[in-house]
């Protein structure tokens, strides 16, 4: 109804989870890439929880639409079943033949199994993706737990996303449930928008439905952040009122009041004055339209009700014409920068992955020779290493390295420049000897979270650090987190052990810093220790 009177292609606030208007976040990002990290591995279970309404659908749907070819998805939906169920549910999935016992777990678990090491032997993964996992049962969430055991002697053959509200993190802290815990090796927490972000998050929407100019007033934006927390759904539900109540008016712009009076009619909460007026109103329009529906329909020949005579508002009004795009108008005759869309594709032969990592080594002070190998194994032979990973922009500014990152224009070309320096909202990329700074949403658009750096391991060694080790990169690591004010009692800093007490403050450091929590120093834990240490001569993107 209303989408013609302000110029949309259809309704960009619904609320089913449609890929297409996914809208990154920093958050949403970093959860993207904590369930794309669950499907590139092998090692057990990935929790993602978030408040409802948060967007943790839509990340699902996202990454069901990039998963490999190479993958197998079981996808429950309705986890409120019991543990029989549950396996049968699973085995249908993944299309396994039901054995003759259907109502033995052994004989189920047993008929997976075989199925798993079948598809393991022919080089395929399975995946088991769990939503609304906070309504697992306990004798269900046992029935998961056991599902780890199925294993060769070197990875899970069935590794397990659970998406679920925050009740499930609650659940799992009782005592019989301790062993399922454990084996969590991934967390994330989606948190709402920021005021920010929901900003950007209510303009993203409305341009993928080809929204022209501005709708909603800057306050208004502003008191939609503010009655709905962030909240991603009730922004929808939000916005999609107010566009009904500025439709009714016959207004173009939604202003604060009309955001108010839709915030109250979506919490059920009366509001006085013009809100109840508009509403009612809008609910007259809908009736009228439906009426005038249903007449045409009925007559083939469309009985002549003139659309003038229930007074809608029209597109082509003289009094309040639509604004339309100009691109080639500019501010005070400056010419604008071109859309970073644009430019990949008239740069790409300058952000080839040779030409970005050889950008990444001379930024390190190397020189790139091709008759030395690649860059990496030049990168090592100074006493660097690579690093190739997925993250976040959240992730960037801790790393705090120069990246070469992989992105996809709107044609689906990649393409790799190298991201030299990053602010609040600006990002500064190299191509080739240009260096040119974009806003940060405009690269959020086209960047997917995969990365590479290149850094300095402590003695040049990047080898992983965990429990029971010994030697002088254990002694670093202890220092270091003392100098970082980790707690440990500085005397005993010298000892080159991996003993307990170093693994419990490496994860509370890996804790305040985001960090998965598993008391393994791998390169991304080095890094940051490094970073946080704040040594000289070390490429940086803040320029610190």
């Amino acid at each position: 109804m209303y989408t013609k009177f302000f110029g949309l292609n259809e309704k960009p606030f619904s609320i089913t989870p449609d890929p297409r208007y996914l809208f990154l976040s920093e958050r949403h990002s970093e959860g993207l890439a904590h369930l794309v990290y669950g499907v590139n591995d092998s090692s057990g279970f990935i929790q993602l929880t978030g408040e409802v309404g948060t967007g943790k659908t839509t990340l699902v749907r996202t990454l069901l639409a990039r998963i490999p070819s190479g993958v197998d998805v079981a996808f429950i939906l309705n986890p409120q079943l019991s543990a029989i169920e549950f396996l049968t549910a699973i085995c249908e999935e993944l299309k396994i033949t039901l054995p003759e016992d259907r109502g033995s777990s052994k004989a189920l678990v047993d008929a997976l199994n075989v199925h798993l090491l079948a598809t393991h032997a022919e080089g395929r993964r399975t995946i088991l993706l769990i939503d609304e996992a906070q309504n697992l049962a306990t004798e269900v969430l046992e029935e998961v737990r056991l599902l780890t055991n199925l294993e060769t002697a070197k990875q899970k053959l069935l590794q397990i996303i659970l998406i679920a509200q925050p009740e499930l993190r609650e659940k799992l802290l009782q005592s019989n449930l301790r062993q399922l815990a454990q084996r969590i090796t991934g967390r994330y927490h989606l948190e709402p928008l920021s005021r920010d972000e929901s900003i950007r998050y209510i303009d993203h929407r409305l341009t993928v439905a080809c929204g022209l100019g501005e709708i909603f007033d800057e306050r208004a934006k502003r008191d939609i952040y503010r009655l709905s927390n962030g909240v991603p759904r009730l922004i929808n539900v939000i916005c999609d009122r107010a566009l009904l109540g500025a439709y009714s008016q016959e207004v173009r712009r939604v202003s604060p009041q009309i955001v108010r009076t839709a915030a109250s009619e979506v919490s059920g909460e009366p509001r006085s004055g013009i809100g109840g007026k508009w509403v009612i109103a809008a609910v007259s329009v809908v009736i009228l339209f439906i009426i005038v529906a249903g007449l045409r329909a009925m007559n083939q020949d469309h009985v002549a009700v003139p659309s003038e005579s229930i007074a809608l508002p029209l597109i082509a009004a003289q009094d309040t014409p639509l604004p339309v795009k100009d691109d080639t108008q500019t501010v005070a005759d400056e010419p604008a920068q071109p859309a970073l869309d644009d430019t990949l594709r008239e740069l790409a032969s300058l952000m080839t992955q040779a030409m970005a990592m050889e950008t990444l080594l001379s930024i390190w002070g190397i020189d790139y020779d091709s008759s030395k190998g690649t860059v990496c194994s030049q990168a090592q032979a100074a006493g660097l290493d690579c690093l190739s990973q997925r993250g976040s922009f959240s992730t960037l500014r801790q790393l705090d390295r120069p990246v070469v990152l992989t992105l996809a224009d709107s044609l689906g070309q990649t393409h790799r420049p190298v991201l030299v320096g990053i602010s609040d909202d600006s990002a500064e990329l190299q191509f080739g000897e240009t260096r040119t700074s974009y806003p940060i949403a405009e690269l959020a658009d086209l960047w997917y979270g995969q990365y590479l750096l290149i850094w300095q391991p402590p003695n040049g060694n990047p080898s992983l650090l965990q429990p029971g080790a010994q030697g002088p990169k254990v002694r670093w690591l202890r220092q270091s987190l003392v100098a970082l004010g980790s707690g440990l009692d500085a005397p005993a800093s010298d000892s080159d052990v991996f003993d307990s007490e170093l693994e419990r403050q490496l994860i509370e450091f890996q804790r305040r810093n985001r960090l998965e929590t598993d008391g393994l120093a791998g390169p991304q834990t080095q890094i940051i220790i490094n970073t946080q240490l704040g040594l000289e001569g070390i490429p940086s993107l803040s320029g610190s």
